[in-house]
C-alpha cells in the first residue's frame, strides 16, 4: 500500500474557544496548528489543511488549502471529501484524516491505521481507545480513508449523512486501537481550560 497523504481537519468554528481559529491559538508559543503538523509530517506523503474561510491565514506553512466544496457546513465528512479528491488528483489512494486541536495524537497513527486495514480492498479504519472501564471509544476524526470510495462519500453527503462514524460503519471500517495515556493521545482543545492543561502537560514534559 503506498504512503498515504495526510488532511488536518480545521474546519470547525471554535465556539467553546470564543469563536478563535483553533489552529492558530498557540500553545506552548506556537500556534496548534504546528504542533499537529510536527507529529503527522513524518508519518505521511505530503500534508494538506481542510479548512474554509480566507486561505491566507496559513500562509506561513507550505500546504494545500481544501476547502469544503460548497457552503453547507456539513462537517468533517466535508473535509474528508475534500481531502479525498485532493488525494485523487496526486494520484494517491487513501488519505489519514487528525483533528487541528488534538496535539497528541500517537506518533504511530498512520502506520497502524494502515496495518489494521492492511486486508481490505478499500482500506479504512478509525482510531479507538479504551476507557476505565474497558470499553472502545472512537475518534472517528482519526482515520484511514480510501480514495476509491470518494464518489459514495459525495452521494451520501448529498443525502444529509454528516456522522463520520456512520459513512465508517457502512463500508466495514476497521478499529485500530491504541493504549490510553496521560494524557489521553485523543484529547481535544475545546476551550481555554483544555489549553491550560495541555500547556500544563507540555510544560512537565
Amino acid at each position: 500500500m503506498k504512503q498515504p497523504l495526510g488532511v488536518i481537519l480545521a474546519g470547525g468554528e471554535g465556539r467553546r474557544m470564543g469563536g478563535a481559529d483553533k489552529a492558530l491559538v498557540p500553545l506552548a508559543g506556537r500556534p496548534l496548528l504546528e504542533h499537529v503538523v510536527d507529529r503527522l509530517e513524518p508519518q505521511v506523503a505530503r500534508l494538506a489543511i481542510s479548512a474554509n474561510g480566507d486561505p491566507a491565514r496559513f500562509a506561513g506553512w507550505d500546504m494545500r488549502i481544501l476547502p469544503d466544496e460548497d457552503d453547507d457546513r456539513r462537517g468533517p465528512l466535508a473535509g474528508i471529501l475534500a481531502g479525498l479528491d485532493w488525494a485523487a488528483e496526486q494520484g494517491a489512494d487513501t488519505i489519514v484524516t487528525v483533528a487541528c486541536d488534538t496535539p497528541f495524537f500517537p506518533a504511530d497513527l498512520v502506520p497502524h491505521l494502515l496495518l489494521v486495514a492492511e486486508p481490505m480492498e478499500a482500506p479504512m479504519a478509525i482510531a479507538v481507545t479504551p476507557d476505565e472501564a474497558g470499553m472502545l471509544r472512537r475518534h472517528p476524526t482519526f482515520g484511514l480513508w480510501p480514495v476509491a470510495l470518494r464518489h459514495d462519500l459525495r452521494s451520501q453527503l448529498a443525502s444529509g449523512l454528516r456522522q463520520v462514524s456512520l459513512w465508517a460503519d457502512a463500508h466495514f471500517a476497521r478499529e485500530a486501537q491504541f493504549p490510553s495515556g496521560r494524557p489521553d493521545p485523543f484529547f481535544n482543545l475545546n476551550t481555554r481550560e483544555d489549553l491550560a492543561q495541555a500547556e500544563q502537560h507540555l510544560g512537565a514534559a
